[in-house]
């Protein structure tokens, strides 16, 4: 166990079998806030480590998702490992899975089994569709989910095909509210004493994501086509060709425009009636968007975003990969952390989005590799002797 600090889930420990990115990424939320977080994979890792050029067990996403970490390797279709899961169930707080559902049941080490041994331990589950209903076994991924929840449908341009969000939205968003499931239950057991299966499916996760077209569906009663970078209702939100790239504008309110047609010398527009209100430029979308365009094509991205930032205007340049890494503010702010990794060298990783004030900030530790912590965990947390550990990993056991 590692020593408490200052940090809100310090003394909590998590059998973390998270795999790719949903269930890693919420068990990374709880080591950063404090938990003692034991990956456990089998013994030749979970996807993502296969991925590692031969010889090594660390790709760029094991690093991203998995600091802070201690990481041990399990065989569950062993006897002897599922007896060395229900000695660690008995000590842990939290066990987390995103395994198809009934994975953990046929192995014989489901909630049902381990609630009985150890009433205290709050079980995790991560799934595609859930663990009930018609579609509770359907095979689930990122791109699957955004398709079936209906991401994709209304995501490109209306002419043609519909496109997936570029980044794996689904995996961390259903990872986030994984993460709140568990702390939730946390809390509930420091008052009952008693931890619960908590469970998140993707697609549920995804569902609010689609509120604005709820909204047009609701009130017109028709599908909502496709937009674009473009809203259904509001002119402008959109994306504008600028000189060297592009920035995305989207005005809320009249002030907004106001001081976007200030910014543009173009003030005189101000009572034009085909600008003059958010239904006379929803009507006029073509021509507010050539107004803007006309003005943003003229100078470069970073100089149109200090014109915004001066005159209080959501306006935002469209950043590749390249940038964000290297951006400044959250450097500086900590969230991005530069660090050296053992196994593949220098690497830019996230630490966590939730800041809690007045708490320790936890040193970022490079992702463990592959069993790192074997001996560490089976002996001085399990209390097993060497030659046991030895056996064990002759056995193909861990």
């Amino acid at each position: 166990m590692l020593a408490r600090a200052n940090l809100p889930l310090a003394g909590v420990t998590v059998l973390d079998f998270g795999q790719v990115y949903q269930g890693p990424y919420a068990t990374l939320l709880m080591a950063t806030a404090g938990a003692d977080v034991i990956k456990i994979e089998p013994p030749n890792g979970e996807p993502l480590r296969r991925r590692a050029p031969a010889g090594k067990s660390t790709t760029f996403p094991i690093a991203m998702l998995n600091s802070n970490k201690r990481a041990i390797t399990l065989n569950l279709k062993d006897e002897r490992g599922k007896q060395l899961l229900l000695r660690m169930a008995e000590k842990g707080d939290v066990l987390l899975e995103n395994f198809a559902p009934g994975v953990m049941d046929r192995l014989g080490v489901g909630w049902t089994v381990l609630h009985e041994i150890n009433p205290r331990l709050i079980y995790a589950s991560g799934t595609g569709y859930g663990l009930s209903g018609p579609d509770r076994d359907n095979l689930a991924m990122d791109l699957t989910i955004q398709a079936y929840s209906g991401i994709i449908s209304v995501t490109g341009e209306p002419d043609q095909a519909p496109v997936k969000a570029g980044p794996a939205v689904v995996d961390f968003l259903s990872g986030i509210h994984l993460y709140a499931a568990t702390v939730t239950a946390l809390y509930e057991r420091s008052v009952t004493g008693v931890g619960r299966l908590v469970e998140v499916a993707m697609e549920e996760a995804a569902y609010p994501t689609l509120t604005s077209q709820l909204e047009a569906y609701w009130s017109t009663g028709k599908v909502p086509p496709r937009t674009g970078n473009a809203s259904h209702g509001r002119v402008p939100i959109n994306v504008y060709a600028a000189k060297d790239g592009y920035v995305a504008v989207n005005l809320a309110v009249e002030e907004h425009w106001h001081n976007l047609l200030a910014a543009m010398g173009r003030e005189d527009l101000r009572d034009d009636p085909r600008f003059s209100s958010p239904a006379a430029r929803l009507k006029n979308r073509a021509e507010t968007d050539a107004l803007i365009e006309g003005w943003s094509r003229s100078l470069p991205r970073m100089e149109i975003f200090a014109i915004a930032k001066q005159r209080r205007i959501p306006l935002a340049p469209v950043r590749n990969v390249d940038e964000v890494m290297h951006d400044r503010h959250m450097h500086e702010r900590g969230y991005l952390d530069d660090i050296e990794h053992d196994e593949i060298g220098p690497v830019t990783v996230p630490t966590s989005a939730l800041r809690f004030h007045g708490a320790d900030r936890r040193k970022t530790t490079p992702s463990p590799k592959l069993g790192q912590h074997n001996e560490e965990i089976y002996g001085g947390w399990l209390g097993l002797s060497a030659n046991e550990i030895a056996e064990l990993k002759a056995g193909g056991v861990i």
